[in-house]
């Protein structure tokens, strides 16, 4: 199994384009948030060899503009696509993608969507004093357990935790946004700290991780800390 970047913040090559936000292909059929803005993930796409026909089904991480801008193209594209969302999402979101002909697929509870690949359905938190529901997705292949973040505003350890809770299997890797840009160096390093306690065995950090995270992730995990840049492939 294996991960495409589709977008992100850093990129492996000068005709691929960068931005705020994420974008990851699974297993060449889940895309996991669209980025920004369609013009750049579609410009992506088509430099990758990535069509939107080869897309199965979406999962939007959470409701953040950086995570569906470039969710709704893709739906006029392709109507009928299945589109998994935590119940917690607007109704605004909600009427929207239903007008562009997606099947809405509420996500309360962690669920199978394909083979190996599972998503927590909503984990409950906040955003600035703020209620913001979220899904992470996760692989489980020999090697053990793949976590892909969108943003993990309830905090990546969290997130790991409602994994753990469903499987027995190590945490291969953790890999996406973990939520710890501005943070103080504290909170950095304590998110690193229950990271570990947690048996995470190799981290991809990008997003809304923020310079200093991604700094001190290297420092603690010094080999098992993977960039993550817009035309690579991750082999899971």
């Amino acid at each position: 199994m294996d991960i495409k970047v589709l977008f992100e913040s850093r990129k492996a090559s000068r005709p691929l384009l960068v931005g705020w936000g994420i974008s990851y292909l699974v297993d060449n059929q889940i895309l996991f948030d669209a980025g920004e803005r369609f013009a750049y993930l579609s410009w992506n796409m088509h430099a990758l060899g990535v069509s939107i026909g080869d897309i199965r089904s979406v999962v939007i991480s959470h409701e953040h503009w950086d995570h569906t801008n470039g969710l709704w193209d893709i739906l006029k594209e392709k109507p009928g696509l299945p589109l998994y969302i935590c119940p917690g999402f607007s109704l605004d979101f909600k009427s929207r993608a239903t007008s562009y002909g997606a099947r809405v697929i509420q996500v309360k509870p962690f669920i199978e969507i394909g083979e190996s690949i599972y998503t927590t359905g909503e984990i409950p938190g906040g955003h600035v004093a703020s209620h913001m529901p979220e899904q992470a997705l996760v692989l489980r292949t020999k090697r053990g357990l793949t976590v892909i973040s969108g943003c993990a505003h309830v905090g990546i350890d969290k997130t790991v935790r409602s994994v753990k809770k469903q499987f027995s299997d190590p945490i291969h890797l953790v890999m996406g946004g973990f939520h710890t840009m501005d943070g103080p160096r504290t909170v950095i390093l304590s998110a690193i700290d229950k990271l570990k306690r947690l048996g995470v065995e190799n981290v991809a950090p990008g997003h809304c991780t923020g310079e200093e995270g991604i700094r001190r992730l290297r420092e603690a995990y010094g080999p098992h800390c993977a960039d993550i840049k817009v035309g690579e492939t991750i082999e899971i």
